[in-house]
């Protein structure tokens, strides 16, 4: 029998693997009970007892709602109040210079989606880490594009510069735009955060690259996902400043998702912001957000919208919603030390953690090592590279004996 479905739009069945080995685990909860699991899968913030944070109050105001704002629309953009607040959220005290614009998207992925659908030329590449949250490529793939991927880290375990500068200036050569997505603070998968410093850096090669080319287009979009639980080293806002008065032929963008920084994963709430150089590309950048909304989603959900506007425009609330996110900022960074100093005690290498959901391991075998670990009832996600373990799912405890585990279930796997 002939397709029915046109041939790019053909795919194989089947869940997203995370889901899918997530769900493994919850199955296996059933079967023998939370705590003789480690769940270390999804990136969701969770107690010790595995059960899901959600904040007092956010869901205090939410839940205060008339029922007519839960149900009706939020307008094509968004909120005016939203559209204002999320840059209150996103940026904070380090608003950088320029003229700045959001379009309300469902979380930080519909904002990836809108920066690839309207930055980038059918067929182009799109550059990432190679450490990478695997959905950058689905989404590229479905808008028609492809990814390209740099070395995240050199020898000393830091930023590869070098590899990203050659890359980004092969494809800006190529295909003379380039859309960068540099998933920063708290990297996904590895944790890891680009510093101060080297964002200077990468803001001097952004300037020279563009005056050099004037008809060269950079497009940097800065996925912020995990941003609300950064900041171990430093200021994690601080870098919005540096990436200001940029020449016109580059253009920031910034992927803000209150999923995690708002406990709101399923009512799906983000924004896409641009801080662009002129009034005409910030108008531009608004006109077209808006259109994709109308064209994919046709707007977001009403009720997150007003929460998060609620939240941001009133003194009290916003202590107390603020307050609710340092305490577990806390709980989460003694979750990944124990971790990471177990995993030196064990001498299992890890990449360079900084902060955020989730720790990487490089290993040969991904997947050999996460099959052997479920045989101990420990489920962590494969990667290419390597192991995401996700401190954010699991107690202190599970994360002190995770990397004996880990190092055990290598020694097996390379050993077979």
């Amino acid at each position: 029998m002939s397709r029915m479905v046109i041939e790019t739009s053909v795919r194989e069945a089947g869940t997203d693997p995370i889901f899918r080995v997530a769900g493994a685990a919850k199955k296996r909860i059933a079967e023998v009970g939370k705590d003789k699991v480690i769940n270390a899968t999804l990136g969701a913030l969770m107690d010790d007892n595995g059960d899901l944070v959600t904040f007092d109050t956010v869901y205090k105001v939410f839940k205060s709602l008339p029922d007519s704002e839960i149900a009706s629309y939020a307008g094509i953009a968004g909120t005016p109040e939203f559209l204002e607040k999320v840059k209150d959220a996103c940026f904070k005290k380090h608003t950088p210079q320029g003229y700045i614009r959001s379009i309300a998207t469902p979380g930080g992925t519909g904002a990836v989606r809108h920066a690839v659908a309207n930055y980038t030329e059918l067929g182009d590449k799109i550059l990432v880490q190679d450490w990478h949250w695997a959905p950058y490529g689905t989404i590229a793939d479905e808008n028609h594009r492809g990814i390209q991927t740099f070395q995240l880290f050199n020898d000393d375990n830091t930023f590869n510069m070098a590899s990203y500068e050659k890359e980004m200036t092969e494809l800006l050569e190529k295909q003379g735009r380039v859309l960068s997505i540099l998933n920063t603070p708290a990297h996904n998968p590895t944790g890891y955060s680009i510093s101060d410093e080297e964002w200077t850096k990468l803001a001097d090669f952004y300037r020279e690259t563009a005056q050099a080319h004037p008809d060269w287009r950079i497009i940097v979009l800065c996925d912020i996902a995990y941003i609300d639980f950064a900041g171990t080293q430093g200021c994690p806002r601080k870098f919005m400043e540096i990436l200001s008065g940029l020449p016109e032929n580059v253009l920031v963008l910034y992927a803000y998702s209150a999923s995690k920084g708002y406990t709101m994963y399923g009512l799906r709430n983000g924004a896409l912001l641009c801080v662009a150089p002129t009034e005409e590309i910030a108008d531009e950048f608004a006109a077209s957000g808006a259109y994709s909304n109308r064209g994919t989603w046709s707007n977001g959900t009403h009720s997150a919208m007003t929460t998060l506007a609620k939240i941001n425009s009133d003194p009290e609330l916003k202590e107390a919603f603020e307050n609710e996110q340092k305490t577990y900022k806390a709980i989460l960074q003694e979750r990944a030390k124990a971790f990471v100093d177990a995993a030196k005690e064990v001498d299992l290498p890890i990449c360079n953690y900084v902060d955020g959901f989730f720790i990487s391991v490089p290993c040969a075998d991904p997947v050999a090592v996460s099959d052997e670990l479920m045989k101990m009832d420990f489920y962590i996600v494969a990667l290419k590279k390597g192991l995401r373990f996700a401190p954010c799912a699991v107690s202190e405890e599970q994360c002190r004996k995770a990397p004996a585990m880990i190092k055990e279930a290598i020694r097996t796997v390379d050993g077979k």
